[in-house]
């Protein structure tokens, strides 16, 4: 991929240089210093209805973007992040080293939500490309961005983590399993912790075995990898939560449903299974480089799910970290046996919260498409009010299914503890409430099925693993950690 722009605050416009500005009113403002004739043009275009119009002066190209206002401002943000994504390929075509980004009396932070819509949407995976078209040779992104006006050091700071986090999570989720199995997984993300700052440990399978984590090594018993357990620790000094908040995140690094083998076209994308593995990384990557003063541990169950050597069956009954015996209905619902066993691992630390992240249903992307994160949760509302506020802030909304008790009477098992199926109906939930059978603490589960694997772009959620609720759950942890502060 090109080399993603430097972020660099700048005080004023430098003449000659090219610009992105934003506007919220039909006007042009003086600073950008365009000729009459330039201006009469762009207000033309604006007063026709055009939401973007482009100059291209003698020395200097000028990118006037003007504001889609909607009822919510959530919404308008959003209609700017997608607007700035959909720029990239006329600023790329003009092959700026440089550019300025500014703004005219608009909402703050429209710099910062126009320039995370421009970064997330020219990332791109081109590792493995050893040839490129000439177009490509001949035209690249911008080398560095310059954000001139209402924007702080602070505030760029965590826009620039928070769109490295995703780079990086996209990295791992668009790596195919021949690079990157369960132990180059966990490699990956040590190397994310040293240079974020936060401590990984990697327990190995003779250690799994100690833990008695039956559903990991029973997932990992087709493969010819071995399975991986990460803990992943954030705990500054600062720290204002007693006990600490756990994330949990699903690490099958390739998916062939084992011996409930998948269709060869609910095959294609499963090297992405471990989305919510990388998402959980690239969080602790985010709150740590930008210190947010909360203790979080992260905990991330890594294997594949094949149908070769010992393969776990229908039928088989497995004994889990916590001592629950579990009755095996389908081994394409691997990623909740090993959810289960690092949730039940959490119990240790007695924590105030778990959320568990994952692409867990093909029941959450048939109920709610590409547009939102299947939400189930016991924990108080205070919780899922401040994760909905942070859904509609970055745009990766939820919406909650019903968490009633009922649906627990069916993942009932004749012979053991529970099932981990329960039939068609309610498949999310089921899969919910399944996960909830391990843990006695609060409880959020998120399943990113619909919103992790995307066959198409939607807009800056590009195709090539669109990194689903990173920014969601580092929003969320921020705006915690400032709730906390106010409050002591």
């Amino acid at each position: 991929m090109d080399m993603r722009p430097e972020i660099i605050k700048t005080a004023k416009l430098t003449p000659g240089q090219s610009v992105i500005c934003i506007v919220d009113k039909n006007e042009i403002p003086q600073f950008l210093n365009l000729e009459e004739t330039e201006k009469e043009y762009a207000l033309k275009q604006l007063q026709s209805g055009e939401n973007s119009v482009f100059i291209n002066s003698y020395n200097k190209c000028t990118y006037i973007v003007k504001l889609k206002e909607d009822g919510l401002h959530y919404k308008t943000r959003e209609e700017l992040r997608k607007a700035a994504c959909g720029l990239k390929k006329l600023i790329r075509s003009n092959n700026h080293s440089e550019i300025i980004i500014t703004a005219d009396k608009v909402y703050k932070g429209a710099i910062a939500d126009f320039t995370e819509g421009f970064l997330l949407g020219i990332y791109s995976f081109d590792k493995y490309r050893t040839r490129k078209d000439k177009e490509e040779e001949r035209n690249k992104y911008p080398s560095k961005l310059f954000l001139s006006g209402d924007i702080t050091q602070t505030e760029i700071k965590w826009l620039t983590d928070l769109t490295d986090a995703v780079y990086f999570t996209r990295d791992m989720i668009n790596e195919p399993v021949n690079v990157l199995n369960a132990t180059a997984l966990a490699e990956e993300i040590h190397k994310l912790g040293l240079k974020g700052g936060f401590n990984v440990d990697i327990l190995k399978k003779k250690q799994i075995e100690a833990l008695k984590m039956g559903g990991l090594l029973a997932v990992n018993r087709g493969s010819v990898d071995p399975p991986v357990f990460s803990i992943l620790e954030w705990h500054p000094e600062n720290s204002l939560n007693k006990n600490p908040v756990v994330l949990v995140g699903k690490g099958i690094v390739y998916d062939t449903g084992g011996l409930n083998i998948k269709p060869d076209n609910y095959m294609a994308q499963m090297k992405g299974d471990m989305a919510g593995a990388a998402t959980v990384a690239g969080v602790f990557y985010a709150i740590a480089t930008n210190n947010i003063p909360l203790h979080v541990i992260g905990l991330i169950p890594a294997t594949d799910n094949r149908p070769g050597g010992n393969a776990y069956t229908q039928g088989d009954i497995i004994s889990m970290h916590n001592g629950m015996t579990v009755e095996v209905g389908n081994t394409d619902a691997e990623g909740r046996l090993i959810l289960a066993d690092a949730i039940s691992y959490a119990s240790r630390y007695k924590p105030e919260l778990i959320i568990d992240i994952a692409t867990l249903t093909g029941s959450a992307a048939m109920a709610f498409g590409n547009k939102a994160i299947a939400a189930m949760s016991n924990a108080g509302r205070e919780y899922i009010s401040l994760l909905e506020e942070s859904g509609n802030e970055v745009y990766e909304r939820i919406a909650e299914m019903p968490f009633w008790d009922e649906y627990g009477e069916m993942i009932k098992s004749d012979i053991a503890d529970v099932k981990n199926v329960g039939g068609r109906e309610a498949g999310a939930i089921t899969a919910g409430k399944f996960l909830e059978r391990f843990t006695d603490y609060p409880f959020i589960h998120l399943d990113i099925a619909g919103t992790g694997l995307l066959k198409d772009d939607d807009h800056y959620r590009l195709k090539e693993g669109p990194g689903s609720g990173l920014r969601l759950l580092a929003t969320f942890l921020r705006k915690y950690a400032e709730k906390n502060n106010k409050s002591k």
